[in-house]
C-alpha cells in the first residue's frame, strides 16, 4: 500500500459567530442604557398654536410645570429670585424661551413675564407646539 497518501486534516470553514454575538450584546446593553439618559428636560404640555420657529441664538429655557413649579435650564428656582438670576443676562441679547404646561393659571405665566421683563430682558419667546390642521 505505497501509493495510500496520509490524509490531511481538513481545515473547517465555518467563521465562528461567538465574538461577533458578545460585542453585540455588549452594544445592546449600552445603547439600553443610555437611551433612558438621553432624553432632556422637564415633561410639560404645551398647548397648541400656530406659528413660526424660533431662530438659533443663545436661549435661556424657563419651564413652569402643572404643579406651578419654575425651572430656569433645568435647575428648579422660586419665582422671587428670577429677576436677580436673569439680570446678569441682560446685556448678553439673550432669548428666553418659556415653557409653560396648558393648565397652568395665566397670572402665574403673566408674573413670570414680568419678573423676565423686570430683568432687562427684551426678547422672549413662548414655546407651543404646532397646531395640527383640521
Amino acid at each position: 500500500m505505497a501509493g495510500l497518501m496520509p490524509r490531511r486534516k481538513s481545515s473547517i470553514a465555518d467563521i465562528n459567530v461567538t465574538p461577533l454575538v458578545d460585542v453585540m450584546l455588549v452594544l445592546l446593553i449600552i445603547f439600553m442604557i443610555t437611551a433612558p439618559l438621553l432624553k432632556q428636560g422637564i415633561d410639560v404640555a404645551l398647548p397648541k398654536a400656530k406659528g413660526k420657529s424660533l431662530e438659533e441664538t443663545e436661549k435661556i429655557n424657563i419651564v413652569i410645570t402643572k404643579e406651578g413649579k419654575i425651572f430656569l435650564n433645568d435647575k428648579i428656582i422660586h419665582l422671587d429670585d428670577l429677576q436677580g438670576l436673569l439680570s446678569s443676562f441682560k446685556e448678553t441679547n439673550v432669548t428666553v424661551l418659556l415653557r409653560a404646561d396648558k393648565d397652568v393659571p395665566y397670572g402665574l405665566v403673566a408674573e413670570v413675564m414680568g419678573e423676565i421683563k423686570a430683568s432687562g430682558i427684551e426678547r422672549i419667546g413662548m414655546v407651543t407646539e404646532p397646531k395640527e390642521p383640521k
